[in-house]
């Protein structure tokens, strides 16, 4: 995935902010180290590293830029070349049920993560959720990371999804394990933190988790 210079010069601006202040920078501080006066052309190009993957935004907050690291996951060949846009349909958290959808057809560039196929590469609908909680940092899943999930409604033991709990009417990211026939327990990877236990009849099967984006 080539980068023009005044990208590259955007990108690594954003990851040394992240190392040195903790923070990421603003569109005015990233047109100051990058030489660029317009913040029109600094937005323009933000959204380029966007589509192709190497960043995330929020645009309703000032330093609302996530710097995905791609290096570390994706390798260089023939599959790097091919993007998927993955919807980012919200966050893993208690709430109302993630809704999940059944294209990305249906969202705007802002409400999709541009990955490349051998991340993605499962052909049926995926979707993306941004993590919140610590309840499975022992399978190295941090708060603020992001999962990919394959939308499906059957697990097999051991599997790590999304379960939307209905009396509780809260949506929780854990390993699915069957009990038995009336008993099934979400085990978080955390030893801190108890296992749920559901009868099956109290439980939707999300999706799982086919990849994790780390951020930094």
């Amino acid at each position: 995935m080539n980068l023009s210079p005044k990208q590259q010069k955007i990108l690594d601006c954003i990851r040394e902010s992240l190392q040195q202040k903790g923070r990421p920078p603003t569109i005015r501080e990233i047109g100051e180290v990058a030489k660029i006066s317009s913040t029109s052309v600094v937005n323009y190009n933000l959204n380029i590293l966007q589509e192709k993957g190497f960043i995330l935004r929020d645009r309703e907050v000032s330093r609302g830029v996530k710097l995905v690291d791609l290096a570390s996951v994706v390798p260089e060949g023939p599959l790097s070349s091919e993007l998927v846009r993955v919807p980012l349909v919200g966050r893993i958290v208690a709430g109302l049920p993630v809704p999940i959808p059944e294209t990305a057809a249906a969202f705007n560039v802002e409400d999709t993560i541009a990955l490349t196929r051998d991340i993605v590469e499962e052909r049926g609908p995926v979707y993306a959720l941004e993590v919140k909680g610590d309840s499975m940092i022992d399978a190295l899943i941090h708060d603020g990371d992001i999962v990919i999930m394959k939308r499906q409604s059957e697990a097999n033991n051991g599997d790590l999804v999304a379960a939307w709990l209905k009396a509780e009417k809260e949506t929780t990211l854990k390993r699915f394990y069957r009990e038995s026939s009336d008993l099934v327990r979400l085990q978080p990877a955390n030893p801190t933190i108890q296992p749920i236990y559901v009868h099956p009849a109290n439980l939707d099967i999300q999706g799982k988790v086919i990849a994790v984006i780390r951020q930094v």
